[in-house]
């Protein structure tokens, strides 16, 4: 069953199994909106300026800016699904790496579908002080877990590490979703407390939903809507789920410059896979300081 008509269906069960109709609402109107395909949403206005900028400048090479238009999740949808439209792409072969998509469109075709998201975030610009902070904290954190996918796929996989990047930026898009409607339902939600309540219940779905309708390849859909799950099966052969996983797992250490706090004994079946205990991921954060600063740079 597609995403958004389970999510349809889970709407109106929630109606039937409580009262805050108002909620409910809301709800709705976000399934609506995910039926429609048709979704764009402010994430960072600074890089999709970034990225016009890079486009801009016919030597920068298709490698950098296809790195710089992966930390804008819509467009970097875009940029896919355009490159794997009839139009461009008259082979059969699937293509998932932006560099091969950038090359296959050009900057032109490009610049003018950043430009067109631009356009649309800045109409979309939150006029909410808080939940303007909410959402770059929510930025935040994602272009970190994204910079550490991005480390850990390239130092302890054979995966592609702009894969990995997009996946760790993808992470948490269905709270980027809910919180960028919010705003426009003012006075449904008493506190933070009761929007956040509700965005834990839901964004694993939306989540889904989203990127269901970008038609991301089925790799990246997985890592991002599996990396919370505790039972991920044990192997020698690391996937892109578990390099989200552990990503996401390990962050904070990776922030706070420290391991000491984790419980070792107790930690997902991703870091496992990946060969990752206190020692291995201790070194991974030493000798990858300066590549994930590098990385953050270019996405910040």
């Amino acid at each position: 069953m597609a995403s958004y008509d389970y999510l349809r269906q889970r709407t109106y069960l929630f109606l039937a199994m409580n009262q805050r109709e108002s909620e409910f609402e809301f709800i709705k109107g976000l399934s609506a909106e995910l039926s429609s395909r048709n979704l764009v949403f402010p994430t960072s206005l600074k890089a999709t300026m970034k990225i016009r900028q890079a486009l801009d400048d016919p030597d920068m090479p298709t490698e950098q800016v296809a790195r710089i238009i992966s930390t804008e999740p819509v467009l970097s949808a875009q940029v896919l699904m355009l490159s794997n439209s009839a139009m461009f792409n008259r082979s059969s072969k699937k293509i998932e790496e932006l560099r091969v998509a950038v090359t296959l469109l050009g900057f032109s075709v490009v610049r003018n579908v950043a430009i067109s998201v631009g356009m649309k975030q800045l109409k979309d610009q939150q006029d909410n002080t808080s939940k303007s902070e909410q959402m770059e904290g929510l930025w935040t954190r994602s272009m970190r877990v994204a910079a550490l996918s991005y480390v850990i796929a390239r130092n302890r996989t054979k995966l592609s590490a702009d894969k990995a990047m997009v996946a760790g930026l993808l992470h948490d898009i269905g709270k980027f979703y809910i919180l960028s409607r919010a705003h426009q339902y003012q006075g449904l939600f008493t506190s933070d407390q009761a929007l956040w309540e509700l965005i834990d219940q839901w964004h694993a779905d939306i989540g889904a939903a989203i990127l269901e309708s970008w038609e991301v390849s089925d790799d990246i859909r997985e890592a991002v809507m599996d990396r919370k799950r505790t039972d991920l099966p044990l192997h020698t052969r690391p996937t892109l789920t578990d390099v989200v996983a552990a990503a996401d797992f390990l962050d904070a250490g990776f922030v706070k410059q420290s391991l000491q706090d984790i419980d070792w004994t107790n930690v997902p079946g991703a870091l496992k896979n990946l060969d990752l205990n206190e020692e291995s991921a201790s070194r991974l954060m030493t000798e990858t300081r300066q590549e994930m600063a590098q990385i953050l740079r270019v996405i910040a």
